[in-house]
């Protein structure tokens, strides 16, 4: 039984990117952190891991929310298209509208294998995915492996575990390595918080 250091972080709301452009219609993907999500908070925290890849600290995560927000985002298209008026060639970009979900009121745990890291997690604050959307630390627990996967009541909430078997699927190409990422989502207790 591994003895666990867990850091809670909460904010107003918090974002976590896409990897379709279906994503949080079509497969509702909004609810996890995908490995290099996680990766890019543990080089956040631990800036002198920037050179290393893969999650080296963080051994197990937990996400929560009240719900999520669906929120219009205008977007552009990355090429132009071009039509000629006369002697004039005219360019445009096209413009579309997709729907985003924004988490509110999320709550992260991060769980760490010794004290000295999750005591310098705790003095910092984190994001999801974008730079306005903080998370702040509200507390240190002291746990264990076992307690970190079945308390219901201090660590609920959802966790993809990284790992590739009979029961994952891909969830994304990983930012750093542009691999594809696999995993399986564990549920604890209840996720989405009563209001």
């Amino acid at each position: 039984m591994e003895k666990y250091y867990v850091v809670k972080y909460s904010g107003q709301f918090g974002f976590i990117k896409p990897w379709t452009a279906v994503r949080d219609s079509e497969t509702f993907s909004q609810q996890f952190l995908t490995p290099s999500i996680v990766e890019g908070i543990e080089k956040k925290l631990f800036p002198e891991l920037l050179s290393t890849t893969g999650i080296n600290k963080i051994r197990g995560h937990r996400l929560s929310y009240t719900q999520v927000s669906s929120q219009q985002e205008v977007i552009q298209t990355r090429g132009w298209n071009s039509t000629r008026q006369g002697k004039q060639i005219l360019f445009d970009r096209p413009k579309a509208i997709l729907l985003r979900g924004v988490l509110l009121e999320p709550v992260l745990h991060l769980a760490f294998a010794t004290k000295e890291d999750a005591e310098i997690a705790l003095t910092q604050h984190i994001c999801l995915c974008r730079n306005e959307d903080i998370l702040l630390p509200i507390q240190l627990e002291e746990s264990d492996s076992v307690e970190f996967d079945e308390d219901t009541e201090r660590f609920s909430g959802y966790e993809l575990i990284f790992e590739r078997n009979e029961k994952s699927f891909i969830v994304g190409y990983h930012r750093f390595t542009n691999e594809p990422m696999y995993g399986w989502l564990k549920i604890v207790g209840t996720p989405v918080k009563q209001f």
